[in-house]
């Protein structure tokens, strides 16, 4: 027995986690029980000891996976062996005695400051319901550095465009106000009349609609992103995350106090912020020309 059902239902009814973070939990999981059932023989959680953990991290390792993703693996597996020992249905807890590969620091990637503002002033959106639909889950993502899954998750009720402001329910149920700029207001209040059109009668309350009438899905707003940053970046990844890194590295760079970035981003600590007090070479070379004496000498 190794009870992965009951503690599945733990996490979603219990810790809440979003579904994106349980399917990950249950694939985790999954995956770990597959390996020690086939490969080591064990037929009950009770007979898991750190070897077998051990073994399976260096099976990933070796089968290409980076230390971050096997570091986060046995994070589930820590959070999952806690689980069983608190139930008393382990005596141990193996992952005590498990060393986490080392990982080197990675810094966010992002989208350079003028390659977002030539996606918005020289790339051509259709005028009707889906091309505005497209051009305002960008300018969403960028303008507020909200996750993928809080942008799926706003209602029309969720955007104040008196206060002009966002209620948005991030990890773990936390919600938090995410102001927006008076363009912003101007672009939702036309969307809203382009939604109304295509959509007249609809009861749905969700922000974005898909071409049926449905609550758009995650996957759909993936495809947006990395259709539209294609055009004006180079850079390999081209997700809906690479719009948040970009907002908080743009905000940093133009001197954002980090505690005002964590509360936008909905950090839960500082330390999870800081990557973004990095520098761009862009903005070392500026500060260099500014303040060198010899600076902007040939």
């Amino acid at each position: 027995m190794f009870h992965q059902e009951s503690f599945f239902q733990y996490l979603a009814l219990e810790r809440r986690l979003s579904p994106h973070t349980l399917t990950a939990y249950q694939s985790d999981i999954s995956g770990f029980i597959t390996f020690i059932t086939e490969n080591q023989c064990l037929t009950s959680v009770s007979e898991v000891r750190h070897l077998h953990i051990r073994a399976w991290a260096a099976s990933q390792m070796q089968d290409g996976q980076s230390a971050r993703s096997v570091n986060r693996r046995l994070s589930c597996l820590n959070t999952y062996f806690k689980y069983l020992k608190k139930r008393g249905w382990v005596d141990h807890d193996p992952m005590r005695k498990v060393t986490a590969p080392k990982m080197g620091k990675r810094l966010p990637v992002f989208v350079q400051e003028s390659e977002m503002a030539m996606l918005f002033a020289q790339i051509p959106f259709p005028a009707d319901y889906y091309g505005q639909k497209d051009r305002l889950i960008l300018e969403i993502l960028y303008a507020t550095g909200m996750r993928r899954s809080e942008l799926v998750g706003l209602k029309i009720s969720d955007v104040d465009l008196g206060r002009m402001v966002f209620r948005v329910l991030g990890k773990g149920n936390k919600e938090r106000m995410i102001p927006f700029a008076r363009y912003l207001a101007e672009l939702i209040e036309t969307f809203l009349r382009l939604r109304a059109d295509t959509f007249p009668g609809t009861s749905e309350p969700w922000l974005f609609l898909d071409k049926t009438g449905q609550h758009i899905q995650p996957d759909r707003i993936y495809r947006v992103v990395r259709k539209y940053l294609s055009l004006v970046t180079t850079a390999e990844q081209r997700s809906p995350h690479v719009l948040r890194h970009s907002f908080a590295t743009h905000l940093s760079n133009r001197g954002a106090d980090l505690n005002a970035i964590k509360e936008l981003l909905g950090h839960a600590s500082l330390a999870a912020t800081q990557m973004y007090t990095h520098n761009s070479i862009e903005r070392l070379i500026t500060v260099y020309e500014q303040a060198h004496p010899k600076g902007k000498e040939d």
